[in-house]
C-alpha cells in the first residue's frame, strides 16, 4: 500500500491577498454591468492605510474606484483601523490606462479577424472523484473553513472574530485514496482580548476551544472522512493585529488557494480583475468544466486537461488529456473527443460559459472551483451524456 499525506490551504476574504481579489473584481463586475465588451485587467495593492488600483481598461461604462474600494472593504468587515484598515479613512490612489492597441487588434473581431487570445498561455483545469464537488478533498475542506470562519464572525456568532485568517487542511491517502484528516491548522485574527481573560494564554486557550468546537470539529463531522484531533489553532499564541497592516496584499498572489491547492498543476496566470477576453480566466475555467465532465460522466476517475493559446489565435496551440491511468479511454482519444465536443476558441468559450455578465466578485475567495452556484458556469455537468455515448469507444 502505498501511503501519503497532502496539505492544502485557503484563506478567508479577509486575507489582505484577497482583499485585493476582491477589490479587483468588484471593479470588473461593475463595468462588465455597465458594458459587457469591457476590457479590465485590474490590479489591487493594499498597505497600511493605502490601496493603489492599477491597470488597463478600456470600456462604454464609468466606476467611481474610491466607492468601489470603500464598499469592498465594508463588505468584507475592514470598518475600523484596530481590524487593520478603516474603509472610510482609506486612502485610494488610481493609475488606470487604455488597453494596448497591439493587443486589443488581437482581441477585437472584425470582418477578417475573428478573436484571439489576449495573451499566450497555458492553463490547467482538473477533476476528481473525492468530494461530491469533484474536488480534491483537502482544498474542498480548507475552503469550508475559512468560509465557515468568515460566517460565524459575519452573524456574529463569534463576534470576537476580524477578518483575516487562513486554515490548513492535511489529508492521508493510501493507494491515493483519502482515508482521515491527520492535522488541521486554523490561524485567526481575533479582537484584544487582553483586558476581560487576564493573560495571553488565558486568551489563547479561549480561541483555541471556541475554533476548535464551532469551526473544525462542525466541518470535518459534515466531511464523513474521519480525522485525528491534532489541531492547530494560532500558533504564535496572538492574531490581534492583521489585515493589510500587518502584510501587505497583492491581486493574484494567491493562485493555488483559487483553484485544486497545489493537488493539481496550475498555469502561468492569475484570474480576479480579468474580463473573460483574457484566457488565464476563461479559458482555465473551460478546462475545469471539461475535467468535470469527463470524470462525472465516468470515463475516468480523475483528469487534468492542459490548454495552450498564442496572443491574438483562435484556436488553442495545445489540447492535452491526462487521466493518470484512470480513464477507460487512452488519453489520445479523450484529447480527440475533448477537441471535437467543447468549444475552445475564447468567442466561443465566453459565450457557451456566458462569461460576460458580472459574476466574478463571489469568486474572488474560496476558491474558484467546486462551488454550488448557478454563476458558476463553469461547474456545470450538460456535457455528461454527450460523453457517456463514447463508452462503446473503450479501448480493450
Amino acid at each position: 500500500m502505498k501511503k501519503r499525506i497532502f496539505t492544502s490551504e485557503s484563506v478567508t476574504e479577509g486575507h489582505p491577498d484577497k482583499v485585493c481579489d476582491r477589490i479587483s473584481d468588484a471593479i470588473l463586475d461593475e463595468l462588465l454591468s455597465q458594458d459587457p465588451e469591457s476590457r479590465v485587467a485590474c490590479e489591487t495593492l493594499a498597505t497600511t492605510g493605502l490601496v493603489v488600483v492599477s491597470g488597463e481598461i478600456t470600456t462604454k461604462g464609468f466606476v467611481e474606484v474610491e466607492r468601489i474600494v470603500k464598499e469592498t472593504l465594508t463588505d468584507i468587515g475592514y470598518t475600523d483601523v484596530v481590524f487593520g484598515m478603516d474603509n472610510e479613512e482609506v486612502k485610494v490612489i488610481t493609475s488606470i490606462h487604455r488597453q494596448s492597441p497591439e493587443i486589443a487588434q488581437g482581441v477585437n473581431t472584425t470582418n477578417s479577424h475573428e478573436q484571439g487570445a489576449g495573451d499566450q498561455g497555458l492553463m490547467f483545469g482538473f477533476a476528481c472523484k473525492e468530494t461530491p464537488e469533484f474536488m480534491p478533498i483537502p482544498i474542498q475542506l480548507a475552503h469550508e473553513l475559512t468560509h465557515r470562519l468568515a460566517a460565524l464572525r459575519k452573524d456574529r456568532t463569534l463576534p470576537w472574530l476580524r477578518p483575516d485568517g487562513k486554515s490548513q487542511v492535511s489529508v492521508e491517502y493510501h493507494d491515493d485514496i483519502p482515508v482521515k484528516v491527520t492535522k488541521v491548522v486554523i490561524a485567526t485574527q481575533h479582537d484584544d482580548m487582553l483586558e476581560k481573560l487576564g493573560n495571553e494564554d488565558n486568551e489563547h486557550t479561549f480561541v483555541e476551544k471556541e475554533i476548535i468546537e464551532n469551526v473544525i470539529k462542525p466541518v470535518l463531522d459534515k466531511s464523513g472522512l474521519l480525522y485525528d484531533e491534532v489541531f492547530f489553532v494560532n500558533g504564535t499564541g496572538r492574531f490581534v493585529h492583521g489585515g493589510p497592516e500587518a502584510d501587505t496584499g497583492l491581486t493574484g498572489r494567491k493562485i493555488i488557494v483559487d483553484t485544486y491547492g497545489g493537488y493539481a498543476r496550475h498555469g502561468g496566470g492569475s484570474f480576479s480583475g480579468k474580463d473573460p477576453s483574457k484566457v488565464d480566466r476563461s479559458a482555465t475555467y473551460m478546462a475545469r468544466y471539461i475535467a468535470k465532465n469527463i470524470v462525472a460522466s465516468g470515463l475516468a476517475e480523475k483528469c487534468e486537461l492542459q490548454l495552450s493559446y498564442s496572443i491574438g489565435v483562435a484556436d488553442p496551440t495545445s489540447v492535452s488529456v491526462d487521466t493518470f491511468g484512470t480513464g477507460i479511454l487512452d488519453d489520445e482519444k479523450l484529447t480527440e473527443i475533448v477537441i471535437k465536443e467543447f468549444p475552445l476558441k475564447p468567442a466561443e468559450i465566453i459565450e457557451y460559459l456566458d462569461l460576460k455578465k458580472p459574476r466574478y466578485y463571489k469568486t474572488s475567495a474560496y476558491g474558484h472551483f467546486g462551488r454550488d452556484d448557478e454563476d458558476f458556469t463553469w461547474e456545470g455537468l450538460e456535457k455528461v451524456e454527450t460523453l457517456k455515448s463514447y463508452m462503446n469507444d473503450r479501448i480493450k
